[in-house]
């Protein structure tokens, strides 16, 4: 933090400075922003969820979650560019799962922690 005079003075500078040097950059709250923004719909939302319990293809996400499989695709597009899951293909079949990243983790851990579930033994 460069030295700035602020209009109000409500903390210690040095405490203020430490917060500040803490702060995260903009390209890792960029990041997470983008995450928070596509779990914000209830249907990325739930898929999501579903994607940090197991691996499936398009066609049996859809039908776990009562959706059509191309409602699917386009909610699995947006969580893919978001960076929050990873494919595999075999053949033709793509097979989506939760990207193995510290954010998907603690984003998984959130949203279990607030809707008080937990895993699926």
């Amino acid at each position: 933090m460069s030295e700035q005079s602020l209009p109000h003075h409500h903390h210690d500078e040095k405490v203020q400075r430490r917060i500040v040097s803490d702060m995260p950059d903009n390209e890792t709250i960029a990041a997470v922003s983008e995450a928070l923004k596509q779990l914000g719909d209830p249907s990325r939302l739930r898929i999501f969820w579903l994607l940090c319990h197991t691996e499936e293809c398009v066609l049996d996400i859809a039908a776990l979650v009562g959706m059509s499989s191309p409602a699917v695709s386009h909610h699995l597009r947006l969580l893919k560019a978001a960076g929050l899951l990873d494919t595999r293909r075999v053949g033709k079949e793509v097979y989506y799962r939760a990207a193995d990243s510290d954010l998907v983790r603690k984003l998984h851990t959130t949203i279990e922690e607030v809707a008080r579930i937990s895993c699926p033994d």
